[in-house]
């Protein structure tokens, strides 16, 4: 099976995702597989993160954006904003792509992983993943 899903961003972060991907594995009705997920965009990436205390999303957002900071001279492609170059770096150096293992019919997640959408930009954005469920 291979489903489309949105996830709506805030500003530059970590949003969960997990539950909506899980109900998706949930309609497959798989009981063993994997699950793909991609992220269709070139300025957001995808990670499993903890899901327990939100200063570790906080720390790895602080930690990405001293990495990779806004308004560096070097960069060329600045049309669309300073924090456009800096988020195409951030997605280049994280996951664009996910695959999860299927366990008597949930993701095979441990107990304080999550599945993040990592927003790069400053705006709120649509999102659209790609998930493949199968065996």
């Amino acid at each position: 099976m291979v489903v489309q899903i949105e996830v709506i961003t805030g500003s530059q972060g970590l949003f969960e995702c997990t539950s909506q991907v899980q109900e998706q594995v949930y309609v497959a009705g798989i009981d063993s597989g994997i699950c793909n997920i991609l992220v269709q965009h070139t300025s957001a990436s995808l990670t499993i993160q903890e899901n327990a205390d939100p200063s570790a999303q906080r720390d790895l957002e602080r930690w990405l954006n001293r990495l990779v900071p806004e308004n560096d001279p070097l960069y060329m492609h600045v049309f669309e904003g300073a924090d456009d170059m800096p988020a195409h770096i951030k997605s280049c150096l994280t996951a664009t792509s996910l695959s999860i293992p299927i366990l008597n019919g949930r993701l095979a997640l441990g107990t304080w992983q999550g599945i993040y959408v990592w927003e790069h930009r400053h705006k709120s954005r649509s999102r659209q993943l790609v998930l493949h469920i199968g065996k």
